[in-house]
């Protein structure tokens, strides 16, 4: 990923809340909860696990997907100006890590 003028790349882990539905709602970050006002854009890529050598046993699980979630968030309850969040999951990982923070306009 190649950073713009206006985006900060993070991958710092956060706490990310969804919907029944499975949808994102809310992303907790450095003690502050985020609340997405705008629909989510989600989508998968593939690791590269030719480069990472990643190895496990059979029946592990997938050890290819990346899973993504890009989010218009806001503070709380606020009107303030959107900020964009882009998130991710690692293969076989539990937790989301915070990609990168960009202006949503």
């Amino acid at each position: 990923m190649t950073a713009t003028a206006n985006e900060t790349v993070l991958d710092a882990t956060v706490d990310v809340r969804f919907t029944p539905a499975g949808t994102p709602l809310a992303v907790r970050h450095n003690g502050r909860i985020w609340a997405v006002a705008a629909d989510p854009v989600h989508w998968y890529a593939r690791d590269a696990w030719w480069e990472t050598r990643r190895t496990a046993a059979v029946g592990s699980g997938d050890l290819v997907s990346v899973e993504y979630w890009r989010v218009q968030v806001r503070p709380g309850s606020s009107n303030s100006a959107l900020r964009t969040f882009t998130l991710r999951r690692n293969p076989l990982s539990t937790w989301w890590l915070l990609e990168s923070i960009s202006d949503a306009g």
